[in-house]
């Protein structure tokens, strides 16, 4: 089994809709440090899992985006890691890192 791991810091804005008082539902922005990781059984015909270049430039969809217009869900760490997932081939994890302490995974 083969596994490659691309780490990737984004800034974007975002506001969560919650059923809740909370200050994050005001518009706000974060620093996102985000983990994708890929596994396969066999390698591409280049020798890859999966080109990181690919990695990169779904991740960087969020650089400098309003994530609400991106992901189409309520855009929370968990709901980001998600739809990374779901976006790259061969995901098998994605860690969302929204600050210093906190982190959402998403992993099959």
């Amino acid at each position: 089994m083969y596994t490659v791991t691309k780490r990737i810091e984004v800034s974007g804005a975002h506001c969560l809709q919650l059923p809740y008082e909370s200050k994050c539902t005001r518009l706000h922005g974060h620093n996102w440090i985000i983990d994708v990781t890929c596994r396969r059984q066999e390698l591409d015909e280049n020798g890859m899992v999966v080109d990181f270049t690919k990695i990169k430039k779904v991740v960087k969809q969020l650089d400098h985006a309003f994530l609400n217009d991106v992901i189409k869900v309520n855009p929370t760490a968990e709901n980001i890691a998600k739809w990374l997932h779901d976006q790259i081939p061969y995901c098998t994890r994605v860690s969302v890192q929204e600050s210093e302490g906190n982190v959402a995974i998403y992993e099959d």
